[in-house]
């Protein structure tokens, strides 16, 4: 029942037609949602057997069933309200529903997106005669609310008041006094024509009423169980079935009949509330458009009871068709029942929504073609707050009330909140009197009574798309808004943004809840558009009302910046232009502000081509708005996106040209006028001038090039600049225009000097690469047509007598051609003529950058048309020989590869990895390896004179066994030298055993090392692996070279012969020295002696200890007297070399004195003849260094010896001190069996006492194998010290005890044994002494100088093994000397 618009002061009334879904409704809708509710539906599983309503009857309830909806923890709600209170209204007391504040989730308020989309308004007539009833007829308040046609509100003293659709009361049924015996109505139930009216008193009485008469048809007492009271009382479809539940938690069935003129009613259980209490029955009602569909003849009806839903069906016979268990839930929360028809699917189909607290549950209810009914569950819908009434307005819409009043209007597909608005004011009805029965005295269970303190059933009427809430002085109705309130509710609040928006939602079918639009689409729309164009004219005018007059005009700009682009906006979606150029922009033009705020907001739609025309006047104020602004930019980028017909060409031209708009004046040549020549000319002439010149360019002309090359760029690509395409008819015509224009000879006003081809090299000229590249994006959408050959050919031959043939261009720049020319060469069915350019060998200067761009060429595939040999014949004339080798190797002539890398001169280095890689990787034939060989083999020469080093190493890889005939035909000595000097010395890194070769090889390279680099003989005898001696000392002789003949003598053994050799040189110096005078001896020449002198030195000491004493003494003295004899002949002291022959003689006595006695030295000096005369002065400065040296050694000797001895009887001191001492023991028990020494009493049995504290017995250590016999006697270990490893010497000692070995000292005390108490003690000792003992150190050297026979020197250390440990190696050894005592005089 659909209420009328509010009039301004009039009451309300409600209006008979009452709108229903049609069936050609419910069609529109299932094509506007042909789409599923949600993804997430399932099917509730059917049963095989489907149970019986007794089964289900004796069931035991179990709260805590074992069904598990999707979202469970959304449903356990353990807070439990126990407010109890019987109030009216929740407005009036505190509800106490304190879940709400623990939701999960809030939806968005919608309000500015929706607008207001329900209306409550008072029913005044029905509200005032309500109250009148209770003053003047002590009718009682109202309990219960039915509406149909007609309202029916039931009070609390049994009266029933029946309305009409305009407030008017028409029936007043019952009395106070049948009020007194029944109690207050507790429901009500109208049928549907509105002929009979059901109600249900607090005492349990039901009465049935014909509303056309008002006259009592029937009174019904014995329907159910006494004392309950009536909770539900419902009409089914057929008007002689109704349903009626009571507080007992029972459901009955009531049928009425009138037989013989007698009405009876019989009463069938459905339901039994000893097994579980119903407290809300939903019976399924079909319109009368939908009475024909298939599942209207089962009557289906729903119940809720605390803890499951049933669908059960009435006809054809009593049948379940479905259970669903609630699970866990909040005991205080209200079951809710509502059945609707939905378009679910392409097809109508009734769904119950049923909740219990803050989660709606949508079950769609199907019938197959065999008959049988499924179930299946929809998407959930979660809430922030409890409800207590769910209530369909539409099959899209859902109206919901929740704990705290507050009403939600819900859209069932999109889950969206559309709005909320507070219902207090209504003070609602609550039934929860009679759902504790207190009539009858309360006999209810305290769960119903829980429910019942929110149960509000009775008080909630729905009724063709209105809900009517019955308030304790009043009843108000609910209605869903059409889409014009809606709008126009909006207008009022002055919110013309949200109404806009609201408007187009409807225009675009988008919005929710949509009231009042019928027709088709476009119908609809048009109706739509009309409003809209209302509300923005209207919204224009009230724009520049309030305008503020005065202020500043950054605050009027603000003001129209935030409505006229809103205007033009919805203009633009409803394609209204003239709407927008006509009345909008005169209206705005009153306004200067708004009108300047009107062209730039133009602006951003020009640039999204969603406004491609304007009016002519509107174009010119745009142009000069922008221009007085000074936004050229902007209007450059406005007019490029313009439609031309609303522009003044000449005006414009003029405009840019003056503002230097180039894109835009290029915009308009081409679009305005087809010219696509005169822009560039213009650009040329700007350009040109300073290029010619040499000047450089200004920012400004760096931006016209930039634009040029890319107007040429899209005007030879078929694209309009600076964005869309040319017409299709007229791409060729522009691009034969674009191509005659540059190969101009000259230009149109060119002077008389001016070069040939302006255009092309005023291109190349600011920017070669780009130019270029705009030129082969060109060739590249070329069709092989005659014309377009011929143009190509024709840029190629400028380009080339332009570039090449002019000095004014970089290399890099003649670079980027030859790529480019490289590029173009490449591709298939080319035929520009550029090979025989690049080939000429005339140009050096440009040789690199031609070679490479032809083999960039070779390696695209770009010359498959030329014949190979001619292309290497000219390839080879100009020297290219990379393109030479490119081709040889396509052929697989490897051989001639090597030639080509031989006359490269800039890879000539590479040719010897390429012939080893050749030679020695896999992939190639046995055949072509041959041919490589043997070419290389042919250019060994020029290989060696390349580089003799990687020569040799090639040889020695791949030709050894051609070595020999290589050095025998190799006539440059020098060169030959060279290669066997990297072949044969190992230094050279040339691994020896691929070699093989002859000795008389290497006395060849002896001899030529000789020749060349004697000061090398002597370093390279040392490391050659394979030479004779013989044949080398004799090459060395003949070569004078007497350290190596020297070397060679000493290693083939003869060291009188090496001796010999080294005096010889020695001496021929000498005499040198004592030939030239004073001025000439230089001292070069000493150096030279010096040096010769340590080298026979070294030579003498060296092998002296492999001779005997004779054998010494035929080296050391023919060398003594050798350094002495000068100084007998000078006979004089004053010579200036004498004091270094001094010198150097005391050398030659000091190194003696090591291998010759001293008397033997000072006998042979004595004997000599010169000094045996008693002429003692020259030797007396000798004789004293070497007694000074004597001295020296014996003082160091006696002071060695007298540590040793001390620190000897120190050591056996300590050693004697620890042995003898007492021990203590730290326990009184031994440390292998834990018993007391005492109680043992084996006699063979003794006690072990360790110097470490640990006591045992003897057979204890013996079962551990801790004791030894060496030598007659028993030899003692500490167990627990021995294994736990804390000293490794007493392990390693006691090992060597067992195995029979004696532990030393030292070495030189032969059998001196230790036993392990007397090792332990030492080694206590040793770690109390912090340093090196010196009777270690003595050990240590004593042990140096018996095993190392090839050292000499009186303390010569030892550095033997370094795995072996040495105190000398121990990285804490520091060395403490004292210095010997001074001697008394």
């Amino acid at each position: 029942m659909a209420a009328a618009p509010e009039p301004a002061e009039a009451e309300p009334c409600l209006e008979p037609s009452v709108h229903r879904l049609s069936v050609a409704e419910l069609d529109r809708e299932l094509d506007s949602r042909s789409e599923l509710i949600d993804d997430k539906e399932f099917d509730i599983p059917q049963v095989d057997t489907p149970p019986t309503l007794e089964s289900i009857l004796n069931e035991t309830d179990d709260e805590e069933e074992s069904f598990i909806l999707e979202d469970p923890f959304l449903l356990n709600i353990d807070n439990t309200d126990t407010h109890s209170y019987d109030t009216s209204s929740v407005a009036s007391s505190d509800s106490g529903d304190r879940t709400h504040l623990k939701r999960k989730k809030k939806l968005p308020d919608s309000l500015s997106l929706h607008g207001s989309v329900i209306r409550l308004s008072l029913l005044k007539g029905i509200s005032a005669q309500i109250v009148s009833a209770a003053d003047k007829v002590d009718a009682g308040l109202p309990t219960a609310i039915a509406a149909s046609n007609l309202i029916a509100v039931g009070t609390s003293h049994g009266l029933a008041l029946v309305f009409d659709q305009n407030q008017a009361l028409r029936l007043c049924l019952g009395s106070t006094a049948v009020g007194a015996q029944y109690g207050a109505i507790s429901a009500l139930s109208i049928n549907n024509d509105c002929s009979r009216l059901l109600c249900g008193f607090a005492k349990g009485q039901i009465t049935m009423w014909d509303l056309a008469s008002g006259k009592l048809l029937r009174s019904i007492t014995d329907a159910h169980p006494p004392g309950t009271a009536i909770l539900h009382i419902k009409f089914t479809d057929d008007p002689t079935l109704a349903i009626c539940n009571d507080s007992g938690g029972s459901v009955f069935e009531l049928s009425f009949k009138r037989v013989m003129g007698v009405r009876t009613c019989e009463s069938r259980c459905l339901f039994s509330g000893s097994k579980g209490e119903v407290c809300c029955i939903e019976p399924l009602h079909a319109k009368v458009d939908l009475r024909d569909h298939p599942l209207t003849q089962y009557s289906l009806l729903a119940m809720a009871s605390l803890t499951k839903i049933l669908v059960i069906g009435l006809k054809p016979s009593l049948k379940v068709w479905m259970t669903f268990p609630y699970g866990r839930m909040d005991p205080s929360s209200v079951p809710l029942l509502a059945w609707h028809f939905v378009a679910v699917q392409n097809s109508v189909n009734p769904m119950l929504a049923f909740c219990r607290g803050d989660v709606v549950y949508f079950l769609l209810v199907k019938r197959d073609d065999s008959g049988a009914i499924h179930v299946t569950k929809q998407r959930q819908l979660h809430l922030h707050y409890d409800l207590i009434n769910f209530t369909w307005i539409n099959s899209r819409t859902a109206v919901l009330l929740d704990s705290v009043e507050k009403l939600h209007v819900i859209d069932r597909q999109t889950q969206e909140e559309l709005e909320t608005i507070e219902i207090s004011e209504v003070q609602l009805v609550y039934n929860s009197s009679h759902f504790k029965s207190l009539a009858t005295g309360g006999n209810v269970s305290e769960a119903l009574a829980l429910v019942g303190e929110k149960a509000c059933y009775q008080s909630i009427s729905s009724c063709g798309g209105q809900v009517f809430y019955l308030g304790t002085k009043s009843v108000h109705v609910m209605t869903l808004r059409s889409w014009r309130e809606r709008v126009d509710h909006l207008l009022k609040q002055e919110r013309l943004t949200d109404a806009l928006a609201l408007a187009w939602s409807f225009y675009e079918g988008k919005a929710k809840a949509v009231v009042g639009l019928t027709g088709d689409t476009s119908k609809r729309k048009a109706v739509i558009a009309d409003r809209m164009v209302e509300i923005l004219l209207h919204y224009t005018d009230r724009t520049l009302k309030k305008c503020p007059d005065q202020g500043k005009i950054q605050v009027m700009e603000q003001h129209f910046q935030d409505v006229v682009p809103v205007i033009v906006d919805y203009c633009l979606l409803l394609q209204r232009m003239d709407l927008l150029f006509n009345q909008i922009y005169d209206k705005m033009s009153e306004n200067s502000v708004a009108k300047g705020i009107f062209l730039e907001c133009l602006e951003p739609y020009i640039l999204s081509d969603k406004l491609m025309g304007i009016t002519a006047q509107v174009m010119k104020d745009l142009l000069l708005h922008f221009q007085d602004k000074n936004r050229l930019e902007n209007l450059e980028a406005c007019i490029v996106h313009m439609d031309i017909t609303s522009l003044d060409i000449q005006q414009v031209v003029l405009l840019c040209w003056e503002n230097r708009l180039y894109d835009a004046m290029i915009y308009v040549y081409n679009s305005g006028m087809n010219d696509f020549i005169s822009p560039m000319e213009k650009l040329f002439k700007v350009i040109a001038p300073p290029l010619s010149a040499g000047k450089s360019l200004t920012d400004e002309q760096v931006v016209m090039g930039n634009k040029l090359l890319v107007y040429i760029s899209c005007c030879l690509a078929g694209r309009a600049y600076p964005l869309g395409d040319i017409p299709e008819d007229l791409v060729p015509l522009v691009k034969n225009q674009v191509f005659e224009f540059l190969i101009r000879l000259h230009s149109a006003e060119g002077s008389v000097d001016e070069e040939v081809y302006p255009y092309i090299r005023t291109l190349l000229h600011f920017d070669t690469r780009e130019f270029l590249n705009v030129l082969a994006l060109t060739f590249e959408d070329f069709k092989n047509d005659k014309q377009a050959v011929e143009y190509q050919q024709r840029i190629v031959d400028i380009l080339l007598k332009v570039m090449v043939e002019n000095s004014d261009f970089t290399p890099s720049q003649v670079g980027c051609l030859f790529t480019f020319l490289a590029r173009q060469l490449a591709k298939p069915n080319n035929t520009l003529f550029v090979l025989e350019f690049l080939c000429s060998p005339d140009d050096d200067s440009r040789h690199s950058e031609r070679q490479q761009v032809l083999l960039e060429l070779l390696q695209a595939g770009g010359i498959v048309q030329f014949e190979e040999s001619r292309l290497i014949q000219m390839a080879e004339k100009a020297e290219f020989y990379q393109i030479c080798e490119f081709m040889y190797e396509r052929q697989l002539r490897y051989d001639k590869i090597i030639s080509c890398y031989l006359r490269d001169p800039l890879r000539k280095e590479e040719v010897f990895n390429y012939i080893h890689n050749i030679l020695s990787m896999p992939g190639y034939s046995a055949e072509e390896k041959q041919l490589v060989w043997q070419k290389a083999l042919d250019h060994i020469e020029e290989l060696l004179v390349l580089s003799p080093g990687k020569a040799a190493e090639l040889a020695a890889i791949h030709f050894s066994e051609q070595i020999e005939s290589i050095i025998s035909n190799l006539q440059d000595q020098f060169l030959l030298f060279q290669f066997l000097k990297s072949l044969l010395d190992p230094r050279e890194g040339i691994n020896q055993d691929l070699l093989h070769l002859p000795p008389c090889i290497t006395e060849q390279f002896i001899e030529l090392l000789c020749q060349y680099s004697p000061g090398q003989v002597l370093e390279t005898l040392k490391v050659l692996e394979y030479c004779r001696l013989e044949e080398t000392i004799q090459i060395t002789q003949k070569h004078q070279l007497h350290e190596a003949s020297s070397y060679l003598l000493e290693k083939k053994g003869d060291i009188h012969g090496a001796f010999l050799v080294m005096l010889e040189r020695l001496q021929s110096k000498l005499l040198l020295l004592t030939q030239d005078d004073e001025s000439s001896a230089e001292p070069s020449l000493l150096e030279n002696i010096e040096d010769t002198l340590m080298k026979t030195i070294d030579l003498c000491q060296r092998n002296s200890y492999s001779l005997d004493q004779q054998q010494r003494e035929a080296l050391w003295f023919p060398l003594l007297e050798a350094m002495m004899s000068p100084q007998k002949s000078s006979g004089s002291s004053q010579c200036p070399y004498s004091e270094s022959l001094k010198s150097l003689t005391m050398q030659v006595l000091n190194n003696m004195a090591a291998f010759i006695a001293l008397p033997s030295i000072l006998q042979r000096i004595l004997q000599d003849p010169v000094y045996g005369k008693g002429k003692l002065g020259e030797i007396q400065g000798l004789v004293l260094g070497m007694l000074d040296t004597f001295n020296y050694e014996q003082t160091l000797l006696e002071t060695t010896t007298s540590l040793l001895n001390h620190d000897l009887h120190w050591s056996l001191c300590n050693l004697r001190a620890s042995v003898t001492r007492g021990l203590t023991p730290k326990q009184d028990y031994c440390c292998i069996c834990l018993q007391q020494y005492k109680r043992r009493q084996e006699t063979a049995d003794e006690i072990i006492v360790f110097s470490c504290g640990h006591l045992y017995h003897s057979l204890c250590l013996l079962s551990k194998e801790c004791g030894v016999v060496t030598k007659g006697h028993m030899r003692w270990m500490c167990y627990k010290c021995n294994s736990s490893n804390k000293g490794g010497k007493l392990s390693e000692n006691f090992s060597e005890l067992k195995k029979g070995t004696a532990a030393s000292l030292a070495q030189m005390s032969s059998e001196s044994v230790l036993d392990p108490q007397q090792i332990q003690a030492f080694d206590q000792l040793c770690r109390l002494n912090r340093g090196t003992s010196r009777l270690a150190l003595l050990t240590e050297l004593a042990r140096g100088c018996h095993g190392s026979g090839d050292k000499h020197g009186l303390l010569s250390v030892s550095h033997g093994d370094p795995a072996t440990s040495s105190v000398f190696q121990n990285e804490n050894f520091q060395l403490h000397l004292t210095p010997p005592p001074l001697a008394e005089e």
